[in-house]
């Protein structure tokens, strides 16, 4: 049943092509972005990718955490945390330690 789920980013700006890579060994999705964290340019590509990603409208998407930090955190609505795991095994949801 699709819901709500809260998932844990680590947000790589200026890359030379905006990607998600998985997850990482702390449990946090890996993103990269071609956008440069300059008056919230990463922020929004960070939303329109996993929004893309994910098939969800781009207002399903909503940065709750670390706004100026590459670790970040992200709201998701319409989702179920299951299919989100299976898709990337390992990935943590909700505050991590170390944020």
């Amino acid at each position: 049943m699709a819901g709500t789920v809260e998932i844990v980013l680590h947000v790589t700006p200026r890359a030379s092509r905006s990607a998600i890579e998985g997850v990482d060994s702390e449990g946090r999705l890996r993103v990269r972005v071609a956008a440069p964290p300059v008056d919230g340019a990463a922020n929004e590509a960070v939303v329109a990718l996993l929004a893309a990603e994910l098939g969800v409208r781009r207002g399903a998407v909503t940065l709750t955490a670390g706004a100026s930090s590459r670790n970040k955190r992200c709201r998701v609505d319409g989702l179920d945390a299951a299919a989100l795991q299976a898709r990337w095994p390992g990935l943590r949801f909700g505050r991590h330690p170390g944020d």
